[in-house]
């Protein structure tokens, strides 16, 4: 039991910092005085407590409430993109509190934490675009990619708006991270930290079936690229599944490939044959890391009973990045995350397995000779019920990072072989988007001297 004297004190101190008490690691401080003119972050993910939430699901379970909800009826009234676009300045520089949630222990930003804050954003954007009405969950992470390395710690601006809508329930909102500009001015290119692409899709509250959503009104030259990206992206995307394994065949090349390893590792294992295994070779069984973790209502999107995607975007960003390290013995420097679909929704009180393989390495040459290597991380997510009675697939994640080693990892079984050359054509398909070579070079610039992690 605690003294009267220390209750007192206790007390006392609670009365003095009230507000502290309510702060979770996520909360925002208050800023310096100097940024009061501008929006210093966005408005909170959730809308009610979580025991308020709770409480009243109860309540309409056991009254049958809810069963005759009315359908929603979203405004299909043509948008402009400037109708959706939102920024928001993230104080890093002013505010040290606010900077202690993004740091990790080696004084870097944790790029983890800022692909979350981007799934949030994406929300943000998306509502301005359908209203209130409709449900509006994350379906796809399109693409994100490093663009140039931050060298300082400094306040960013994190901005977007929707970029493709048809009318169709899904809308393309492209997003970027960038070195806040000075007031009433536009980021610099080389200031852009990361872009990137999601794809949102809106639900019927009620129901949960797709409803459609207001087409997007073109007004200017600069808009009509922005879309035509957008339908570029989104073919792209029926290109992928189209190449998907599922549905086609290694081809003659891929097979040879295949073929050529194989014999390669069975000429090391024959006594006859003075064939050596490189030391720089690992198996891909041996660098399977995984996690679990319950899921708690601090982490849900809107709607309260589901996680909403950034959080699965950290945690599967964070395990591939332990996985690179553990399997090159180097510390990883970020580059990209492939086209990624969120499958299933995972609910509050659900358990989330991680998986993380690495799947696929690539040598990276260097004027200076130094040995460098692209390393293709594949993350498969899946959520049970507490009682482990169901299990859903929630979405597959590759990640890429740059590595100053020079080491490869070898499939062993059909499975293996196969998830080898889904990332081969990955990592061939990402090299035909970008310009040759940038991606690479800017991450070797960056590797010693970003303050990103």
């Amino acid at each position: 039991m605690l003294g009267l004297t220390t209750r007192r004190i206790l007390r006392t101190r609670a009365a003095e910092r009230p507000s502290q008490l309510c702060l979770a690691s996520k909360d925002f401080h208050t800023s310096q005085s100097n940024a009061a003119s501008r929006p210093t972050w966005m408005p909170m993910r959730v809308k009610t407590p979580w025991i308020e939430a709770l409480t009243k699901s109860r309540e309409d379970a056991k009254s049958g409430k809810g069963a005759s909800a009315p359908v929603a009826k979203p405004d299909l009234t043509p948008k402009k993109m400037s109708d959706s676009h939102y920024s928001a300045i993230l104080p890093l520089a002013q505010d040290k509190w606010l900077l202690d949630t993004y740091l990790n222990a080696s004084g870097h930003i944790r790029l983890g934490s800022l692909l979350m804050d981007l799934d949030a954003l994406a929300g943000i954007i998306a509502y301005r675009h359908t209203g209130g009405s409709v449900t509006t969950v994350t379906a796809a992470c399109d693409r994100i990619t490093i663009e140039h390395p931050l060298m300082e710690i400094c306040d960013l601006e994190l901005s977007g708006q929707v970029t493709y809508a048809t009318g169709r329930s899904s809308m393309e909102i492209s997003l970027q991270v960038a070195k806040a500009p000075p007031e009433g001015q536009k980021a610099k290119p080389e200031d852009v930290l990361i872009t990137c692409a999601f794809t949102m899709v809106s639900l019927d509250p009620a129901t949960k079936k797709p409803v459609n959503v207001a087409p997007l009104l073109l007004e200017t030259d600069e808009e009509r690229l922005l879309f035509k990206k957008g339908e570029e992206n989104y073919q792209a995307k029926k290109g992928l599944r189209k190449r998907s394994l599922l549905q086609k065949a290694p081809d003659d090349e891929e097979s040879n490939l295949i073929h050529s390893m194989w014999t390669k590792e069975m000429s090391y294992l024959s006594p006859e044959s003075p064939d050596q295994r490189p030391s720089n070779m690992v198996f891909m069984s041996d660098t399977n890391l995984k996690s679990a973790m319950i899921m708690q209502p601090q982490d849900r999107n809107r709607h309260n009973f589901m996680i909403f995607g950034g959080f699965l975007l950290k945690q599967t960003f964070e395990l591939a990045f332990c996985c690179v390290a553990s399997f090159s013995h180097a510390r990883p420097n970020f580059i990209s995350l492939d086209p990624s679909t969120f499958e299933n929704p995972v609910p509050v009180g659900s358990v989330l397995y991680l998986r993380a393989t690495v799947a696929y390495t690539e040598p990276v040459e260097t004027e200076s000779g130094s040995k460098y290597t692209k390393v293709q991380v594949r993350v498969d997510t899946k959520v049970r019920d507490v009682e482990h009675g169901t299990k859903k697939s929630t979405g597959q994640f590759n990640y890429t990072f740059l590595v100053e080693k020079d080491i490869q990892v070898m499939p062993k079984s059909y499975g293996e072989f196969m998830l080898w050359t889904d990332a081969r054509r990955r990592s061939q398909n990402a090299a035909a988007l970008a310009p040759a070579g940038s991606r690479e070079f800017s991450a070797l610039r960056g590797l010693k001297d970003s303050v990103t992690e």
